[in-house]
């Protein structure tokens, strides 16, 4: 198969088995890779009352097509499981190294079923069989220490090593799972679901290519599409500023949460920006395999007291999450705040959304000094978050509640109405109420309030799509923003199957043409949109059979109390944004689920099937 390397790692724990399985090449052609592919495979796999912790759900590493070549920007990989913070849909997304090194070892995916009964980890090395190894010496040690020692263990540097920290063995419902040092597959607990398994890390050395159905048309294309991101002056700021380029033009416009989402004004979040951080802490920017754009950011901590010089730097939504939800501006101690997020293998977003909860619950007296083991929570005392990350991490006491995520912690102390998240999910750092179109995307998105199933925020700011319809429609638009942002969400889910970084943008055109010359298939836009609309439309029939139905589709309590910041009082009119988007859909009014015809157009009868003839 042209732009794969043809076959899976299925690994089972509980029996300790490990074998080769060949690709599907149907659920290839119809669902792409990454994310798309893992959802049809989970989708056969998984339904209905299964716990996301217990040995029955399956655990997906997957790239795509594009991983591993000269595309700009794709060495990614999607990790992807029954969410246990969320109970539906689980899909995470991380950059750096380890995804193409999984290819060049001979792998397109692994499938991890079953427990191991004690801890272990996994070798996969070109060349010799993968083996399962004895991980008792690694468990408890933190995700750089883990990375460092498999290196070690394996004798060679440029082994990848993708590992979760003491949150994931405690099984925090946030849990990340890291690889080449701060790379974050952050989102929906996939950390904790590998910590569930008691499998360590995973280490990957090869040194395969990818094949390619028309090398001569990919070479050539590839080096269209790097010159273009090369151009781009998106791609230029972010090299520059990484993403917390976004702080500023944030505040301004209202889009950074305060104070958990509250009417406080902080400019003093500028601060936190990614011009404060490359004129203070900032030693060079990061890349990720293949990357021009190189936004991930290293920093120095040497005048600070934490004990440490050199660290992984924030981006937006870390600065956002760790710094301007808790009132604080010292950039320092946010990066020290990500950093502990990255050792122990934390989701950045949903544990600054658990602090600033708890800030907010003990502000309004929901909670005392009795319920957080004395520790007094106030706005902008970012020592007492440290505290507490360590303390979510470990699972000890307040922390032990931080660690099953907002919708939990409200729900223990009677104060629903004030979590913020979808469906779960804590929401990123973008308010619908300066930006409507993540309103939609948040009230929709398959996993949740997730910024990245749909980024238009980027759209509401500027960026066009034109070949595929996506046009800035004025970031407080009501009418017309429903088709936007469906066929937003389409053309990232087939970004997050390719796979691509969303951060680069070579023209539709561009992409397509990587994608037909891999692959061998269809060089028509349209053909690959309607791709990518068949898999949102297949994570949406998952959730169905999960019990989302259209009550789900909404915004917490605190998205709609109008605010005089930047937002200028405005809130989302989710009743019309959600009745054009059904629309526009082809969902089913009453249940929420992709109607019959649409599903059958999309070339998915066994799915409409399943969701109304099972009905």
């Amino acid at each position: 198969m042209s732009g794969y390397m043809g076959k899976l790692l299925v690994v089972d724990l509980t029996s300790g088995e490990l074998v080769d399985e060949p690709l599907d090449a149907n659920i290839a052609h119809d669902y792409v890779g990454g994310a798309g592919y893992a959802a049809r495979f989970l989708y056969d796999e998984l339904g209905p009352g299964i716990d996301p912790l217990g040995p029955e759900n399956v655990l997906m590493f997957m790239t795509g097509p594009l991983v591993g070549t000269r595309a700009p920007s794709c060495g990614r990989h999607e990790v992807c499981a029954i969410s246990p913070l969320t109970g539906i849909w689980g899909e995470s997304n991380s950059g750096g190294f380890w995804g193409a090194e999984l290819k060049f070892a001979g792998y397109d995916g692994i499938v991890v079923r079953g427990c191991s009964e004690k801890p272990v980890w996994l070798s996969i090395e070109e060349g010799k069989p993968p083996a399962l190894h004895d991980a008792s010496g690694l468990w408890g040690l933190d995700t750089y220490e883990t990375q460092d020692r498999l290196r070690q263990e394996l004798g060679d540097e440029k082994v990848r090593v993708a590992s979760i920290g003491v949150a994931g063995e405690n099984m925090v419902l946030y849990a990340a799972i890291m690889n080449d040092h701060g790379r974050a597959a952050g989102r929906t607990g996939m950390g904790a679901v590998m910590g569930s398994k008691k499998l360590k890390a995973i280490a990957v050395r090869g040194k395969q290519r990818v094949p390619l159905a028309d090398k001569t048309l990919f070479s050539q294309t590839a080096k269209e599409a790097i010159r273009i991101v090369k151009d781009d002056i998106s791609s230029q700021v972010y090299r520059e500023m990484g993403t917390a380029s976004f702080v500023d033009m944030s505040i301004m416009w209202g889009n950074m949460p305060n104070a958990y989402w509250s009417e406080p004004r902080f400019e003093e979040a500028t601060n936190l920006s990614g011009v404060a951080m490359m004129e203070t802490i900032l030693t060079r920017p990061v890349p990720c395999y293949g990357c021009l754009v190189a936004c991930g950011r290293e920093v120095t901590l040497k005048e600070t007291p934490y004990g440490v010089e050199v660290v992984d730097g924030p981006e937006y939504e870390t600065v956002a999450t760790l710094g301007s939800m808790l009132m604080v501006d010292d950039l320092a101690a946010v990066a020290y705040a990500g950093h502990l997020c990255n050792r122990h293998g934390l989701d950045t977003m949903s544990a600054g959304s658990a602090i600033s909860l708890a800030y907010l619950l003990y502000e309004r007296g929901f909670l005392g000094a009795g319920d957080t083991g004395g520790l007094p929570l106030r706005w902008g005392d970012i020592e007492t978050a440290h505290t507490l990350l360590e303390m979510i991490a470990r699972r000890e006491g307040f922390g032990d509640v931080l660690a099953e995520g907002c919708q939990r912690i409200a729900a223990r102390y009677g104060a629903e109405d004030l979590a913020v998240h979808v469906n779960g999910l804590e929401a990123a750092a973008h308010d619908p109420r300066a930006l409507s179109g993540m309103a939609l995307v948040y009230a929709t998105s398959p996993r949740g309030a997730c910024h990245m199933q749909g980024d238009m925020y980027s759209i509401d700011m500027g960026l066009t799509i034109p070949e595929v319809g996506i046009f800035p429609g004025g970031r407080f638009k009501t009418r017309g923003k429903a088709k936007v942002v469906a066929r937003v969400q389409d053309w990232r889910t087939l970004y997050n199957s390719a796979i691509m970084c969303v951060f680069v943008n070579p023209t539709a055109p561009v992409l397509v043409r990587l994608l037909s010359a891999a692959t061998g298939w269809s060089s028509d836009i349209v053909w690959w949109q309607r791709t990518g609309e068949r898999i949102f439309n297949l994570k949406r029939a998952f959730n169905n059979r999960l019990g989302i139905q259209r009550g789900n589709d909404r915004l917490p309590e605190r998205m709609l109390i109008p605010m005089s910041n930047g937002s200028r009082g405005r809130t989302p009119r989710m009743d019309m944004l959600l009745q054009e988007y059904y629309e526009e859909r082809d969902w089913d009014w009453h249940t929420g689920k992709p109607s019959r015809e649409r599903l059958i157009s999309l070339g998915a009868p066994d799915i409409a099937g399943d969701l109304w003839d099972g009905a």
